[in-house]
């Protein structure tokens, strides 16, 4: 018998567990008094995680250390002044229309740990998958030197790193003091900053080479926790029968899995084989296939004999075996029909049947196979051609197959998932989002990060036209959406074609089936191959900190614009967006008002072009946010023109919005401003209201 232990739970232990779940860069393992490994923790590396400063500590301790860590964890934790701003011009509606700006799929051009950064707060645990395929420290490959020690623009400016473009790299070369230290601070800030964009049951999918892969797996083991590493699949890279000199030859490179919550993880490979289930006898429960109803393990109330009513015959478990159920759940059995008897049957077989059914499968899938990749199909070779056929040209050098990422997001990413890639390169990964999509009718959003890296002026794809990565990731997207709707377009046509071929000479009924298959493809969802195109820049505030205020009286006027001259209002939409944990893709509707005659109305686009001046000023633009029905109260509402009238600020405030945002300086006399707060608590007293 176990003595009672009367003692109060260990606080400690539950003090580590919050931690732990917080900041698992910060558990290590060491011995206590009695030599038994344990977990303690790095308070030191705590302190720092606390701190806007470098810490010093050298206590000695199980951690991956490297010249430049503290700076990179202060690096990570460091705020900057930053915004994305629109590019309409650019952008690529739902449905492939150049300029269209109503697409859930985000491309986002700029430093991917500035956007990291920004994106941290409106994405924080949204996240389903994130993909990369980051710099292999090769020696000939471009790494990010970071430093927040300076304002953007300074570090612009200064910094001896940037190129004539301004972009944030150096090559790190094999000769660098600071070789593997400046790779593993470079990923170690963005990796850091991507577990929080994690939801709890995500993962991050990262495929590295020989030259990191234990730095990586290190890496990642501090900043995800150790428990959290879910395993490696080997992708097949080349069949070369060449070697390194040493009689060795590398066919493959490795991409390691890590969980934002191991517990909550459940990750899917191929369909499982049910071509063995099926339904003889019309059960109820659906398709079926004989179990063996024995255990390895039992006791007495699942060792017993089982009667066959029809043959009297007297089946036991096997030696050294128990049955699987106990005797009450027996009758259960038996009753459902789980456990059929046999109404005739051989000496030598059982005398019932066990059905296990297709129903209480936990999973339709097999788990995810770590060799899955393993054959021919997902070589580089194949991801070449891909993107030759794409574009007709080699513009972009070792790709992924779209396979290979494909077959990645179907094994976690569902109907409606976001997945991530901040180190996009040629657009793969959103050229994966929309097959898949495309395949299984799923509404999967992408969002994809790459600094604007300048194309060698000597290269196929400067010569083609494409002056840095980021056009040929644009690119790549337009052409792959456009080849979706056409391979689509075709077998839909194929399947009409094969539905009427029995009714040849019937033209009505062949008439009623097209008319018939052309209402279901047109109330069938449709395929998003668009994307928002979004550009890093520097606040559209001056010189401070931006962060939308409490509406007071005092802000409405006496106060300089502290907008940037060069600022649009969607720009200003967008950074009022981040700021307020908004999802950038959310529906935005621009709606004109016209002002006449002390009325509000709306105009639409072609109307106020055909305004003279004088009418146009009159017309003021708002912002409304979010998925809302017309009747019901949407999120946001922001309006940026200035000299607003009493009429615009009692519309907006009749929509009774979560939010209304306004500049600082919006209102156009001083009695529309000591009117403001009266009409808002007229119209819609619970609006908060904010200014910039």
């Amino acid at each position: 018998m176990d003595k009672l232990d009367m003692r109060s739970g260990n606080l400690v232990d539950g003090n580590i567990d919050k931690i732990a779940k917080l900041f698992p860069n910060c558990i290590t393992e060491g011995k206590n008094e009695e030599g038994e490994v344990v977990r303690l923790v790095d308070f030191d590396l705590l302190k720092q995680e606390l701190s806007k400063e470098i810490v010093e500590g050298n206590d000695e301790r199980y951690t991956l250390n490297w010249a430049g860590k503290k700076q990179a964890i202060l690096t990570a934790n460091s705020p900057i002044n930053a915004t994305l701003r629109p590019c309409k011009e650019e952008s690529v509606g739902k449905d492939g229309t150049a300029g269209g700006f109503d697409s859930e799929n985000l491309y986002i051009e700029g430093d991917n740990l500035d956007v990291l950064k920004l994106l941290r707060e409106t994405y924080l645990g949204k996240v389903k998958m994130i993909y990369i395929d980051p710099p292999y420290n090769t020696g000939n490959d471009f790494v990010y030197e970071d430093d927040f020690a300076t304002s953007t623009e300074e570090y612009l400016q200064n910094s001896k790193s940037y190129d004539e473009q301004g972009n944030r790299m150096f090559q790190n070369n094999e000769s660098h003091g600071r070789f593997h230290s400046d790779w593993l601070s470079m990923m170690y800030a963005r990796i850091k900053l991507a577990r929080d964009l994690l939801t709890d049951d995500g993962a991050i999918f990262i495929s590295i080479d020989d030259n990191e892969q234990e730095n990586l797996k290190k890496l990642c083991n501090e900043v995800f926790g150790e428990n959290n590493f879910v395993g490696e699949v080997i992708r097949k890279t080349k069949s070369m029968t060449g070697d390194d000199g040493c009689g060795f030859n590398l066919q493959h490179e490795s991409l390691y899995i890590y969980s934002k919550n191991k517990e909550n993880l459940l990750l899917e490979g191929d369909d499982k084989d049910y071509s063995g289930y099926l339904n003889p006898d019309n059960d109820p429960n659906g398709d079926w296939c004989s179990a063996d109803p024995s255990a390895k393990s039992g006791g007495e109330t699942t060792y017993f004999g089982i009667e066959n009513p029809y043959t009297k015959k007297i089946d036991y478990p096997p030696v050294g075996r128990y049955w699987a159920f106990s005797k009450s759940t027996l009758q259960e059995y038996i009753k459902s029909g789980k456990l059929k008897f046999k109404e005739q049957h051989r000496d030598n077989e059982r005398g019932f049947i066990f059905k296990r059914y297709k129903k209480d499968a936990s999973s339709l899938k097999n788990p995810l196979n770590s060799l899955f990749a393993d054959s021919n199909d997902y070589m580089n070779q194949k991801a070449t051609t891909e993107l030759v056929k794409l574009f007709n040209g080699s513009y972009f050098s070792y790709p992924k197959p779209v396979d290979f990422i494909k077959y990645l997001i179907k094994s976690i990413a569902k109907q409606n998932d976001i997945v991530f890639d901040f180190f996009s390169g040629s657009s793969t990964t959103a050229h994966a989002v929309i097959q898949l999509n495309a395949e299984d009718g799923g509404n999967r959003k992408f969002i994809m990060v790459q600094l604007p890296e300048p194309c060698d002026k000597k290269s196929e794809a400067y010569k083609a036209g494409y002056k840095n990565i980021c056009e040929i990731g644009k690119e790549r997207i337009r052409r792959a959406g456009k080849k979706m709707v056409s391979e689509h377009l075709d077998k839909f046509v194929e399947d009409v074609v094969e539905k009427t071929k029995a009714f040849k000479d019937n033209k009505e009924i062949k008439k009623l089936i097209i008319s018939k298959e052309m209402e279901k493809e047109v109330n069938k969802p449709k395929l998003d191959i668009g994307f928002r195109v979004l550009k890093l820049d520097s606040s559209c505030m001056k010189d401070v900190y931006y962060a939308p205020s409490e509406m007071t009286q005092g802000l409405l006027f006496g106060l300089e614009d502290n907008i940037k001259e060069d600022r649009t209002a969607e720009d200003l939409l967008f950074q009022v967006m981040l700021d307020m944990g908004v999802v950038l893709s959310s529906r935005v509707e621009e709606r004109k008002l016209r002002i006449e005659n002390g009325k509000c109305t709306i105009i639409n686009n072609e109307k106020f072009s055909k305004l003279n001046t004088s009418d146009k000023q009159q017309v003021k633009t708002i912002y409304i946010v979010g998925e809302y029905s017309e009747g019901d109260s949407p999120n946001l509402v922001c309006c940026f023109d200035n000299n607003l009238t009493d009429e615009v600020v009692t519309e907006i405030a009749k929509m009774q919005p979560l939010y209304a945002v306004f500049r600082d300086s919006s209102m156009s006399t001083d009695s529309v401003a000591v009117n403001f707060d009266q009409i808002f608590e007229t119209y819609s007293p619970t609006t908060t209201r904010k200014v910039l």
